[in-house]
């Protein structure tokens, strides 16, 4: 038994990108196994959400939207770090990010083929999902959505496979090695066509709020054809989205224990960050006064009349509305820190930001998709309060257990950072 121990581990570690040392075999096992267990708790409550309906949910006439879809619309956001950097290094030639680019993409495509995962789960009839290509409605904000978000997932693929083709093994064999090689020859194209395809479905997830004109929590006034979300759902996605990958890189270097990348890449990518989410903070308050103080006593409306009467989870506190002071402090403060060169270079600092700029978009989504659902909008109304079922949490915690193994394995066996080898000699 030992022996064949021993020979499944000298196997195995052949597999190991070249001059690593990665965790012990049965450490990495039982590691995925946990993460496994947790993965088999979602897939069985999305089989039951499947076969029984969505009467598995706790999902009503007030929240046709739950759950999900603030999930679907967070690792969107978050997920946003792989198509910004790709621009930032492709096309724009911040050479640095070179180093960085292989694990944006990874995110990138665990938080992308996870919404689809997520919008397969809420249809409740994934054998009609093809509807929305064939039966498209073209005066609606998503099926731009839609095809925008499956073609870039379809990107992130394509830039995802040399990584795959870079297995050590894989790479003696010419052909995938000639294949990756040309593959980077033309990334690119496809940076630049994921950046162009995630401007928009970004910005119409963001549009279909701001067009609700019955929802007056949403609603906002336009700029051209589209309302100002439009613009507010790139903009926090290409701010956000970097630092959830600098956020990802320094739990996965804690849990490795290990550096993988260099501290003036991540610096690099942190300052380009701070200014996107301080040019963010700006608009986004100016956005939130001209909505409050001019666009609702239009309509004979005022700004407490949403936070008043309202559940704990968005009423005010001390007289503010807590929930819009920490979204606009979850933009403000990441933004001053990694803007300052002494603020990106201290590293609980840092952590600090990135996790604040992170949380940042996931608030905002929150507050864009539930809290328009929660405010009453006729006289007779109260604030609608929902709590979600225990399939609705085991199917949104599911893509992070696959996230994790997917990181796992891809770091275990894919030379995710090119840096690792120079930053931990064996």
């Amino acid at each position: 038994m030992e022996a064949a121990y021993q020979k499944i581990v000298r196997l195995e570690s052949q597999l190991h990108p070249e001059g690593v040392q990665r965790a012990p075999l049965w450490q990495f096992v039982l590691w995925l196994g946990f993460f496994g267990a947790v993965l088999l708790w979602g897939v069985y409550a999305m089989f039951l959400c499947w076969f029984k309906g969505l009467n598995q949910t706790n999902m009503n006439d007030y929240y046709g939207f739950a759950l999900w879809i603030w999930a679907d619309l967070g690792v969107i956001a978050v997920g946003g770090g792989a198509f910004f950097t790709g621009l930032l290094r492709y096309v724009i030639g911040k050479d640095p990010l070179k180093y960085i680019i292989n694990y944006a993409v990874l995110i990138g495509f665990i938080c992308y083929s996870s919404a689809l995962l997520i919008l397969a789960i809420d249809i409740g009839q994934p054998l009609r999902g093809w509807f929305i290509f064939w039966h498209a409605n073209v005066h609606s904000m998503l099926t731009e959505v839609a095809f925008c978000l499956s073609c870039y997932f379809g990107v992130l693929c394509i830039e995802y496979i040399p990584l795959v083709l870079e297995n050590r093994k894989l790479d003696e064999i010419p052909f995938f090695h000639h294949t990756a090689h040309n593959f980077h020859e033309v990334m690119a194209i496809f940076a630049a066509t994921g950046a162009f395809l995630s401007f928009f479905h970004q910005g119409s997830l963001g549009g279909v709020a701001g067009v609700l004109f019955g929802r007056p929590f949403a609603y906002r006034p336009e700029f051209y054809i589209w309302p100002t979300t439009f613009f507010l759902f790139t903009w926090s996605a290409a701010a956000c989205g970097p630092c959830f990958t600098i956020l990802v890189t320094k739990i996965t270097e804690a849990i490795t224990r290990k550096k993988l990348v260099k501290d003036n890449v991540v610096e690099l990518l942190a300052k380009i960050a701070g200014w996107m989410l301080l040019t963010y903070s700006i608009a986004k308050i100016a956005d939130t006064l001209y909505w409050g103080f001019v666009m609702l006593p239009k309509h004979g409306l005022q700004i407490t009349d949403f936070y008043t009467n309202a559940s704990l989870i968005y009423t005010k506190l001390g007289g503010v509305p807590w929930i819009l002071l920490i979204e606009i402090l979850c933009s403000v403060i990441p933004a001053l820190i990694l803007v300052s060169k002494k603020g990106r270079q201290s590293k609980p600092a840092l952590v600090v930001a990135v996790l604040l700029g992170s949380m940042c978009a996931l608030i905002n989504r929150w507050v864009m998709v539930l809290q328009v659902m929660a405010a009453p909008i006729m006289t007779f109304d109260q604030f609608a309060l929902y709590f979600p079922s225990w399939q609705e949490l085991a199917t949104t915690i599911l893509p992070v257990a696959y996230g994790v193994i997917l990181i796992s394995l891809s770091h275990r066996y894919l030379p995710v950072f090119p840096q690792e080898r120079e930053l931990n000699p064996v």
